[in-house]
């Protein structure tokens, strides 16, 4: 996997447009999600942007320091395309986001709004459930948080 992190303004178009459509294809056809995915937050974040041997983007995270989404600093968008799946890149993806966050805000709380199902997953990174169960878009989250 190759790794890059950018600032919005950094981006290439390239870049922007293969980061809105691995979102477009995970969030709103596979998961079947209307959202309003262009929220105006791209532009406060740092990118993260996994690609394969073949170029392709096919891992991503977006990151925020303390006081943008949350007080504490936060990972959000987390995808893995359905072509890394099942080979350890979402870990790898995780853990990569979360040393980028501690090295770009300094060692802190990360939290995280996740995907009920995923508790286990980021239970491992060492995320705990802060909040109960609920709705967003339609699918079940919970918040998690990172000391």
């Amino acid at each position: 996997m190759i790794w890059t992190i950018k600032a919005f303004d950094e981006l290439t178009v390239q870049e922007l447009y293969d980061v809105l459509h691995l979102r477009n294809e995970v969030f709103v056809v596979e998961q079947q999600c209307a959202y309003q995915d262009l929220d105006y937050s791209d532009q406060k974040a740092l990118h993260l942007m996994g690609r394969n041997a073949e170029g392709r983007l096919v891992a991503y995270t977006r990151l925020f320091g303390p006081g943008i989404k949350y007080p504490e600093a936060s990972i959000g968008r987390v995808i893995t395309s359905q072509l890394a799946r099942g080979t350890g890149a979402g870990r790898q993806l995780m853990e990569k986001s979360i040393a980028t966050v501690e090295a770009a805000y300094g060692k802190g709380p990360i939290k995280i709004g996740a995907q009920q199902y995923l508790h286990r997953f980021y239970t491992s990174l060492g995320f705990e459930q802060t909040s109960d169960t609920y709705m967003e878009d339609g699918i079940p989250h919970i918040e998690m948080v990172k000391p």
